[in-house]
């Protein structure tokens, strides 16, 4: 997949609509009863870009984005402003906020991921767009540094160590992140005088497997 490391203008999405879907398959038998089950191991977020517009300055702003990604030619960075860090809330960002892995010895390399927790349930979603200078990992509650003690692959989310951590090391990060997105559209239609007039159009954006 060809993707664009360049993020949306986020003035522009800190007004869009959207959030995660899920795929969920539910039978229901002859008893009542219910068999559930889903194709998707991850949610997928949809948002709409339109509805963030407030002058003629963001539509130009837009459609040059568009122009410049070929439509849903090419996927781009998207600041979704209701889930962008590891902390919940406005919390600072720490070293220790979401643990991503326990040490084995060996292994070098390591995913980012966000938890999310409710009562005894609890769901790590993978972060492939973490965000330049925003990183911090700790190694059993010892922050280490960039560039010293490991490197990030920003557009991908996989951390290496320069050494393996010890065994049984708790590793853990916090961070800002984006997500992997693309137009869900082939073209914007637009009216000047609907839009002046407080209508916005319609320009679905959708997350992409990265």
């Amino acid at each position: 997949m060809d993707f664009h490391e360049v993020r949306f203008p986020a003035d522009l999405s800190f007004g869009s609509a959207g959030g995660p879907e899920r795929r969920t398959r539910i039978v229901t038998l002859a008893n009542g009863y219910e068999e559930r089950n889903t194709p998707w191991q991850h949610s997928r977020r949809r948002y709409d870009a339109g509805l963030g517009l407030r002058s003629l300055e963001d539509l130009e702003a837009l459609i040059g984005f568009f122009e410049a990604r070929r439509g849903p030619l090419h996927g781009f960075r998207w600041k979704d402003w209701s889930d962008y860090r590891s902390v919940m809330g406005q919390g600072e960002l720490t070293p220790e906020d979401v643990e991503i892995a326990v040490a084995d010895g060996t292994t070098r390399q390591f995913s980012l991921a966000k938890e999310y927790r409710s009562g005894g349930q609890t769901y790590l979603r993978p972060i492939t767009k973490p965000v330049r200078a925003t990183v911090r990992i700790a190694a059993d509650g010892i922050e280490m540094h960039e560039g010293i003690d490991w490197s990030l692959d920003y557009g991908s989310g996989l951390i290496t160590f320069v050494t393996p951590p010890e065994v049984g090391a708790s590793i853990t990060a916090g961070f800002e992140f984006d997500v992997p997105v693309r137009f869900d559209t082939d073209r914007i239609s637009i009216s000047m005088a609907s839009f002046n007039a407080g209508e916005v159009p319609d320009v679905p954006v959708v997350e992409v497997r990265v």
